[in-house]
């Protein structure tokens, strides 16, 4: 649930309710013209079912009639063919319509669903540390499925039962005032009964949903941490919660299904009072000859075309509810502030042109305002120079790799790539000039050879071993069955350094003249981690590299080494050279090297 959803007072709430109505026409614009047609098929099919009940009064009249005189099958023949036909014509229309409108909510769910994509595919890393993964997903998944069933299932259902009510109405007024006020009277205590009980079973429906998300966020963390959990015997506290939860779902569920489950077997009741009513009130008609016998049978019809609608109506208005909650959801984020746009910017920097010089010129920033990380950054990179940036944790370190990548956008300063202002690059122009290995590994399902290849075309496959070779993967990966066609999961058995070196290995691959080094080591043990740093040593030869590192013994050889701290260089120089002043970083490499020792 979005945080505050909870506490939004009612005047909030059909505000919201509006605005993701209106959002929700202004986003099926493109489907306007089919969906006009099946909602007037769905008009004509509705126009079609009322006529029929009037047709059935002139066959049950002419039977009638005839039992007193002769039968005229003739009439009867033209009555029933007229009415076969209206009811295959009104089953006709309402199969387009079904079939118009299925096409046009997947449609709609396709285009909101490619919408969602670009949206995320342009939105700010910020928007994602303040946001779960499992959040976003389930507004691309869940609420645009919501928003497709709904539509498809509701609209043209709504349409018809409000013609279908309207219609009957004016149909039984026009055939009998009297009986359509008994009708309309004998009816209205059963839909005032079901708004009632609709107000109060929605509450616990609402509550249902809450529950179920904390109820799945719960299992999720749960899974994800299970051998945390367990070495920590968490099982029975995770068990008692789990228990909780479910007994509130449980508590809903009974309540909302107790309130609405007496919905259908009162209007049950209600509209078979209504038939007794139409029929006591017909008969009496009937003997003072004021109807014939065959309105009381249409009346009968009209009873059941104005009490389903409603009941339809009330279902349909259940629906819209989840629908407009689901519409926010996906609104909302499709709504939120993306990145600046780049279309003004023409400059343009070609990997195999740069020379790799960076700058960073006075750079300041803060993911907010009012807390600034980075507040007075300088420093100038040479080409081929390899740079390190160490200092405790919360320093601003991979805050500065960020802002290097453009990820994101700096409050006041500049960095400056080759002369040019990385503000007067596009995103995607500064990512073809880094290889980027992070500390935390991505394989995605694929094969290994798919997963080193990443994104990069004309690679050949003695390209990809070469460089599994350099890292050391090459013979774990010609053990494997299928070898660099294995395809890796989630739950692969490669291990997390594994995955490490086949990240460092993807990175190899890319030609670029940057390099960015964050934690790459870190999970890799010492025996590979020597490995790893003669690969990274023939990597980093004739690039630009930045290393983020906290083991200070894989930095050693660095030209220069930028010890941060809150955000500032507190001192810079080589490994030698800052050794001798005995401060922060002798500090902190001592503390790792007593550390050594002692073990």
């Amino acid at each position: 649930m979005h945080p505050g959803r909870r506490g939004m007072n009612s005047n909030d709430k059909a505000k919201d309710f509006k605005k993701s109505i209106a959002n929700l026409i202004k986003y099926c614009r493109p489907f306007l013209i089919p969906v006009l047609v099946a909602v007037i098929l769905a008009i004509i099919s509705a126009i079609l079912s009322i006529i029929g009940p009037d047709k059935l009064r002139k066959i049950t009249n002419i039977i009638t009639n005839g039992l007193l005189t002769g039968i005229d099958m003739a009439a009867i023949k033209k009555v029933a063919l007229t009415l076969i036909i209206i009811y295959l014509i009104s089953a006709i229309f309402g199969y387009i319509e079904q079939y118009i409108m299925a096409v046009v909510t997947n449609k709609f769910s396709k285009n909101l669903r490619k919408e969602i994509t670009e949206k995320i595919n342009n939105m700010p890393l910020k928007y994602f540390d303040k946001n779960s993964y499992g959040d976003i997903l389930s507004r691309v998944t869940n609420d645009v499925d919501t928003l497709s069933m709904t539509l498809n299932q509701s609209l043209g259902n709504l349409v018809s039962s409000i013609t279908l009510l309207i219609g009957s109405i004016i149909m039984m007024t026009i055939t009998n005032g009297l009986m359509a006020f008994t009708a309309i009277a004998s009816s209205i205590i059963g839909f005032i009964f079901m708004f009632f009980v609709i107000s109060k079973s929605q509450k616990y429906f609402s509550k249902l949903q809450d529950e179920i998300g904390e109820l799945n966020g719960h299992i999720e963390e749960m899974y994800s941490g299970h051998n945390v959990m367990r070495v920590y015997n968490g099982v029975e506290d995770a068990n008692k919660k789990f228990a909780l939860i479910n007994d509130d779902i449980y508590n809903n569920v009974r309540k909302g299904q107790f309130l609405s489950g007496l919905m259908h077997p009162f209007m049950g009741f209600i509209g078979n009072f209504g038939y007794v009513c139409v029929c006591i009130v017909g008969a009496i008609l009937t003997m003072n000859h004021t109807i014939d016998f065959g309105v009381i049978v249409a009346f009968m019809l009209y009873v059941r075309l104005f009490t389903n609608p409603l009941s339809q109506i009330a279902q349909a208005s259940s629906s819209l509810q989840s629908t407009a909650a689901a519409s926010e959801r996906v609104f909302e984020f499709l709504e939120e502030e993306e990145m600046p746009d780049e279309k003004n910017i023409h400059k343009k920097l070609l990997p195999q042109e740069v020379k790799g010089s960076i700058e960073f010129k006075h750079v300041k920033f803060g993911y907010d305002d009012d807390k600034i990380i980075i507040k007075d950054f300088n420093v100038s990179v040479h080409p081929g120079e390899k740079i390190a940036i160490v200092g405790p944790t919360g320093a601003g370190k991979t805050t500065m790799v960020n802002l290097l990548m453009k990820f994101y956008d700096i409050k006041d300063g500049d960095i400056i790539i080759d002369g040019i202002s990385t503000k007067e690059l596009t995103r995607k122009n500064i990512h073809d000039l880094f290889i980027m290995v992070l500390q935390d590994t991505w394989v995605f399902e694929g094969t290994i050879k798919e997963n080193i290849k990443y994104n990069k075309i004309n690679v050949t496959d003695k390209e990809v071993e070469d460089v599994c070779k350099v890292v050391g993967l090459h013979h774990y990966i010609k053990s494997l069955t299928d070898g660099y066609n294995t395809v890796l999961y989630d739950n692969d058995t490669l291990s997390s350094g594994q995955k490490q070196l086949l990240t460092i290995a993807r990175g190899m691959i890319k030609d670029a003249p940057f390099l960015i080094l964050d934690e790459a080591t870190s999970s890799v043990d010492t025996r590979t981690e020597e490995l790893v740093q003669k690969a990274m040593d023939k990597l980093t030869e004739g690039r630009t590299s930045f290393i983020i590192a906290h083991r200070l013994s894989t930095i050693k050889n660095a030209d220069l080494i930028l010890m941060m701290q809150e955000g500032n260089i507190v001192e810079y120089g080589n490994h030698e050279e800052l050794l001798k002043l005995n401060g922060k970083y002798a500090e902190l490499y001592n503390s790792q090297f007593e550390k050594t020792e002692n073990l």
